[in-house]
């Protein structure tokens, strides 16, 4: 390996190690503050207001960001845009998440003297415990590293890592505390692949009303192939009893599978060609659901059924693979 690269994959190397052992020092400080700030984030009954400086500041907003998708509402307040008319942004009910690894960031100040006034918790992310911030704080949740990452120990490296990694802590313990499933979090991502697999429903991609290819037992061949070939969804029929019930589904397959039995099959009925019992869905099951019956019995397409409905077995709407692959479903 060539010596500048080699020097610069180990200098990598050692920042990574660097940040690792100011992740793994964490550990070892959970103890009853941990406890005790999660308690005042837990009981919030407004917002987590979350302020830092500089890169303080950045790690804050993904903290206040995670947060939020993950069933704790929270926003980012700019230290300096709150002296400017922004601290009517917090209100009775919030708590402050303010992060500082001095603890003297000037601009923090009016923002602690307002929480003091207004009687709003502060919990507080610092390296400093003897710091204006800690002294402020109901607990103070210690982030101090023996080192950053940067060579000249200036620039916050292993500290800011240190500060996010307890942001995610508090924010997935939260999650613990209040329950969030899934479907929460993709109630907060529809637009997120997630949000596509557990939102999105049958009905919400089915074809339907003039759309459905629907025959009877006794409909002629002829008939049935023209319904496979005009309709939205292609090469398929759906067969119906006289209280409009599915009783059977007609594939392209299944009419090669009877040419090879039958000399003429166009002029026999829909009755004698058709496959019983086929597979269906109802309309309010997610269409991943949907998508796994497909892939489980290797077909590419399901009528739907309102199972709630008087008639259970009525065909109400038709779903093709394709209908899914487009709704990005996986």
């Amino acid at each position: 390996m060539h010596k500048e690269m080699q020097k610069d994959i180990q200098e990598a190397v050692r920042v990574f190690e660097i940040e690792a052992r100011a992740i793994e020092k964490l550990k070892s400080r959970l103890d009853e503050r941990f406890v005790k700030a999660l308690d005042l984030l837990h009981r919030c009954e407004g917002k987590i207001i979350v302020s830092g400086m500089g890169k303080s500041g950045q790690i804050g907003r993904k903290i206040s960001s995670t947060l939020s998708s993950t069933g704790s509402p929270s926003v980012f307040l700019h230290p300096a845009e709150s002296s400017h008319g922004d601290l009517g942004v917090v209100a009775k009910g919030d708590v402050i998440l303010a992060i500082s690894y001095g603890g003297e960031v000037m601009e923090l100040r009016d923002l602690l003297q307002y929480a003091a006034r207004k009687s709003i918790p502060i919990v507080a992310l610092c390296g400093k415990s003897s710091s204006t911030l800690a002294k402020a704080s109901e607990v103070c949740l210690d982030i101090s590293v023996d080192e950053e990452a940067c060579p000249m120990g200036l620039a916050p490296t292993a500290s800011s890592t240190a500060t996010l990694a307890l942001g995610d802590a508090l924010a997935v313990a939260l999650l613990k505390r209040r329950g969030f499933k899934e479907q929460d979090f993709a109630e907060y991502h529809p637009g997120g692949a997630l949000g596509r697999r557990l939102l999105t429903r049958v009905e919400d991609v089915m074809h339907l009303g003039d759309a459905l290819p629907v025959v009877r037992s006794t409909t002629p061949m002829r008939e049935v192939i023209a319904q496979m070939t005009q309709k939205e969804v292609r090469g398929v029929a759906g067969v119906v009893d006289e209280q409009d019930n599915l009783i059977g589904i007609v594939t392209d397959g299944d009419i090669r599978r009877r040419l090879e039995k039958s000399g003429d099959p166009l002029a026999e009925k829909a009755g004698d060609i058709m496959s019983m019992n086929p597979k269906t869905i109802d309309a309010q099951e997610l269409a991943e659901k949907a998508l796994f019956v497909m892939e489980q019995f290797r077909i590419q397409t399901l009528f739907v059924v309102n199972r709630a409905s008087p008639q259970p077995q009525k065909p109400v709407g038709l779903l093709h693979l394709q209908d899914l692959i487009k709704a990005k479903i996986r």
